[in-house]
């Protein structure tokens, strides 16, 4: 399996590939047997709190695509990845926002990085000084930046929320702390050239999570999806300052609107209003030409993605 998803239950079908067995289903993604490879699909569908809103955001799933091959061609030579192809076996009305896969033994572990102290990072740092086993300087400001880059993994789960783990806990789960070892080593490589290239393109790549597999070789591949709003924090260089939260491209916008919604955050969750939609879909969209320097059009012609 490929990312983390539940396994669909016999003739639980989707209306994206009917015609192709549908053997695990994400919160965004749904996963497809080709036989000798999967078929993975991001769908437009959107989360906030572990619920999945009925409201898509058109794009959305090209988006997170179309970032993820930008990535996944940028750094082939220093990590191998699950990658077949964007357009074969690909079916018409999925080109886009689809790729056909290898099949890996996925690791139970997903693999964080953080360049800065953010997010839940920040509050066990308020809270303890340490950070998934790392002990921390004092003094540290939100926001602020490491002094290098720190490998702070959690679990795998399924429904519900991971739960952050130091990297005994990582190579205990993963039962090989050689392995546990490369795969702090890999997402760390990933992470600093990835955070060098946004950092030309006017942008902070402040944390992002890696998911791995191994192949039949047992060579160490990296797979779903690298380096997305939705796997990443990215904030412009523009306005950046410590001691306060910052503006990003990533689905936060929507955050806010259902935390100050009067959603009680328990499913199911509520439909978006259209000035939401609009407005995520553009800070989707923005964040793939900020960070490519490419047209999101280019991508959906290189692919062969329906316009209509």
């Amino acid at each position: 399996m490929a990312f983390a998803a539940r396994p669909v239950a016999s003739g639980d079908v989707s209306n994206d590939a009917p015609d192709l067995p549908l053997i695990a289903r994400g919160k965004v993604r749904e996963l497809y047997d080709l036989g000798d490879a999967l078929l993975m699909v991001a769908s437009d569908r959107i989360s906030t709190y572990d619920a999945v809103h009925p409201t898509p955001i058109p794009g959305k799933g090209a988006v997170l695509t179309g970032l993820s091959a930008f990535w996944f061609e940028l750094t082939a030579d220093l990590v191998p990845n699950h990658v077949i192809s964007y357009t074969e076996r690909v079916p018409e009305n999925l080109r886009g926002r689809a790729v056909v896969i290898r099949k890996l033994e996925m690791l139970p572990v997903e693999c964080i990085v953080r360049g800065y102290i953010t997010g839940s990072g920040w509050k066990d740092y308020q809270a303890t000084g340490v950070v998934s086993g790392v002990q921390l300087p004092d003094g540290l400001q939100e926001s602020e930046q490491l002094a290098e880059p720190i490998f702070t993994p959690s679990t795998k789960a399924t429904e519900g929320h991971d739960e952050a783990i130091d990297f005994d806990a990582a190579a205990a789960a993963v039962g090989d702390r050689d392995l546990t070892e490369r795969l702090r080593d890999a997402s760390i490589l990933l992470y600093t050239t990835a955070a060098a290239k946004a950092r030309e393109r006017g942008v902070i790549l402040a944390d992002t999570k890696f998911e791995f597999g191994l192949d039949g070789d047992g060579q160490l591949i990296v797979g779903d999806e690298v380096l997305t709003p939705d796997s990443s924090r990215y904030w412009p260089v523009e306005g950046y300052a410590v001691g306060q939260g910052q503006p990003s491209f990533d689905k936060q916008y929507v955050r806010d609107w259902a935390a100050g919604s009067g959603w009680d955050k328990l499913p199911p969750a509520p439909a978006l209003p259209d000035d939401i939609v609009d407005g995520t879909r553009a800070r989707y969209i923005e964040a793939y030409e900020t960070i490519t320097g490419q047209p999101f059009s280019a991508w959906l012609e290189r692919t062969g993605a329906p316009t209509a």
